[in-house]
């Protein structure tokens, strides 16, 4: 953690929300953010990746650090990449830069779990019976085959970053501080929103 840099580009983007262990691909073409992702790529390969809060220039003071791990320029301009997750970090202040994108001044300490810490929860069959339960509800196709590879902490944050419910409960997702945690609020919400479904297949029939 101490090898992090303290202030970092930030690319704020409504509706997606990136968690540490998981990848985002990402379709560069915005002039500021090929900036950054230039820039980015040329420096240290570390970039932040956060919630927009509504409109206008307000952001979630939580977000995710990744680092480029694919990196193609396309003919038209655009820039393709792969952020793999590292750590989430707290927004501490915005920099004034002579840039066109923004940078901030961040602090990664309520998360050392996300480099160290193991799940430590022993109801993962559980969540992920109810997630492909969830899943098939919705219509959602998952290669769970595939799934099962990943390690117990990717398996808790990618259900969190793509499972079917609203960006603020992925964002409480995100903030929760212990990956225990966040497996258990996870897993009410699944089964929230399973019951949910039911009642309301129920009700229509």
């Amino acid at each position: 953690m101490k090898n992090l840099p303290k202030v970092i580009p930030v690319f704020p983007l409504s509706g997606v929300i990136y968690f540490p262990k998981t990848n985002l691909p990402l379709n560069i073409f915005e002039e500021r953010y090929l900036e950054l992702v230039n820039d980015t790529y040329k420096k240290n390969k570390l970039m932040g990746m956060v919630q927009s809060n509504r409109e206008g220039s307000d952001i979630y003071k939580i977000g995710c650090l990744g680092r480029i791990s694919d990196f193609q320029k396309i003919r038209d301009g655009r820039i393709l990449i792969n952020l793999t997750g590292i750590t989430r970090f707290k927004i501490l202040e915005e920099v004034n830069n002579n840039k066109i994108y923004r940078e901030f001044k961040v602090d990664y300490k309520h998360f050392e779990s996300d480099v160290d810490g193991s799940l430590e929860v022993e109801n993962i069959q559980s969540i992920m019976d109810k997630a492909k339960i969830f899943f098939r509800k919705n219509g959602l196709l998952l290669n769970w085959r595939e799934f099962e590879k990943l390690d117990e902490i990717q398996k808790i944050n990618t259900l969190s970053m793509i499972s079917p419910v609203t960006n603020e409960e992925k964002q409480k997702l995100l903030e929760t501080v212990t990956n225990k945690d966040r497996a258990k609020i996870l897993e009410e919400i699944i089964s929230f929103y399973s019951h949910q479904v039911s009642y309301d297949n129920k009700t229509i029939q």
